[in-house]
């Protein structure tokens, strides 16, 4: 799967400037499946020169969100898809350089439409966006907006996908996706890489002594590991990779059972490579305090400040933390401020817009806001202390089920469904017996609040 993406931006250095609008078209190789476009409000302000080029003016992202309220949607958009722009080192180096401000590392596959022309198609005066679809005759009415650019992006990647089919070529998309892999250890055999499953499950990296020293979950295994091994960012990326020679794998169809597969596996085995890594994968939580006015306050902060509390639920990054908490601040008609989301000496924006009821200058009392504040926090909870969660399988004729019975995780495991029919019994006697602990329903909890499964079912 394919992200083809255009930004607008401030400026040309993502030192200093920042994105103003971006588009993103996941093209499945014959048709456009899902997009998303949005100004964004780049919180400064945008020179004159720019809006001449581009339309967009300070007015018109005056009320676009900021990036982090967008940063969850391109992270989903992007992940295991091979990332398309026209000019990609561009796009890609602001867009990670939002993500770095968010604390969040931003790693993905990408191509290069105008690279990719310049091979396969030889000659033309100009490679730019512009003069390239001019020659092919491929139309652009928005040009120099994101929307626009990046559906004449797609325009170009089915030429390019075409003329590699002709000629019998397709290696070269793949070869021109993925970076060359250099600095890799001589005994691990690379033609397994051509044979990992573009599937959901967890993998495993081993040494040359037989050591499990890394274990990661994908939603796409091929294109994670790709990632893993054409990664030059750090000094322990390298020696990573430089350290496999051996790479195993096993798909689990959900996400889900993978992240307690990995979670399992990794107390087990405690890779080298995992042991620092695991304690950033849940970076920040969500906790409460009240304040000196009664008021119950929701804050977002490192897991490892407050290494006694438990949180409510957890995040990989500062960017799903903010975006998370905007969300249940709206759904519950929270105030901004009290939720850290918004820092003012009176009252939040949502007051101003009518959204919130005032509690962030008294005009709420405590225990009416607190009500619904107690409300928002226990979504976080189990709703059911017996109930099994029904998710994708390894195939299209199985599912997966995970137990939870007196609010104890049981374990999980895999029911045909051509086989068996969908009764309790059959359900419960699929499950393989796992260790439960507190990581276990913290990654469940988190799961559920943030992500869709096929069904719940209470007994």
């Amino acid at each position: 799967m394919y992200a083809v993406i255009d930004i607008e931006t401030t400026g040309g250095s993502p030192r200093s400037e920042k994105i103003t609008e971006i588009a993103i078209l996941l093209y499945d190789g014959k048709k456009i499946v899902d997009e998303f476009v949005t100004l964004i409000n780049p919180e400064k302000t945008i020179p004159y020169f720019i809006s001449a080029l581009t339309g967009i003016t300070n007015e018109m992202v005056a009320d676009a969100p900021r990036f982090y309220e967008i940063a969850k949607r391109i992270v989903e958009m992007t992940e295991d898809n091979i990332i398309v722009s026209h000019n990609i080192t561009f796009d890609y180096r602001f867009i990670r350089s939002e993500f770095k401000s968010l604390g969040f590392d931003f790693v993905r596959n990408n191509l290069c439409t105008l690279q990719l022309s310049r091979k396969l198609f030889p000659g033309h005066r100009s490679y730019s966006l512009g003069n390239i679809c001019k020659d092919f005759g491929i139309m652009n009415e928005n040009r120099h907006r994101a929307a626009g650019d990046a559906y004449a992006t797609v325009k170009l990647l089915q030429l390019l996908i075409k003329k590699c089919r002709d000629e019998g070529t397709e290696d070269l998309m793949a070869l021109s996706a993925r970076p060359s892999l250099k600095n890799l250890h001589p005994l691990l055999d690379q033609n397994i890489l051509n044979n990992l499953p573009e599937e959901t499950g967890v993998y495993y990296f081993i040494n040359d002594q037989n050591q499990i020293i890394y274990i990661g979950k994908s939603r796409n295994i091929r294109q994670r590991i790709l990632s893993h091994l054409s990664n030059n960012g750090s000094k322990r990326a390298i020696k990573l990779k430089e350290s496999i020679t051996c790479i195993e794998y096993e798909v689990t169809g959900s996400e889900l059972v993978a992240l307690l597969i990995e979670s399992g596996e990794i107390k087990k085995h405690a890779p080298p490579f995992n042991r620092a890594q695991k304690r950033k994968v849940m970076q920040y939580g969500l906790y409460s305090y009240k304040d000196p006015r009664g008021y119950i306050n929701l804050r977002i902060d490192r897991t490892a400040n407050r290494i006694n509390e438990t949180p409510y639920t957890c995040f990989q990054n500062l960017a799903d933390a903010k975006t998370s908490l905007s969300q249940l601040a709206e759904r519950h008609w929270l105030c901004q401020k009290l939720c850290g989301l918004y820092e003012t000496d009176g009252a939040c924006f949502h007051y101003e817009i009518r959204q919130c009821n005032g509690a962030c200058i008294g005009k709420e009392s405590p225990g009416i806001y607190n009500n619904r504040v107690t409300k928002a926090i226990n979504t976080f909870y189990y709703d059911h202390k017996n109930f099994l969660i029904i998710d994708r399988g390894r195939n299209e004729t199985e599912r997966s089920v995970i137990r939870i019975e007196n609010g104890k995780y049981i374990g999980f495991g895999y029911l045909n469904i051509e086989e068996s029919y969908l009764h309790i019994d059959s359900l419960l006697d699929c499950i393989k017996v796992f260790e439960d602990n507190k990581d276990i329903h913290q990654i469940i909890k988190t799961y559920l609040n943030h992500n869709n499964v096929e069904k719940i079912i209470r007994y």
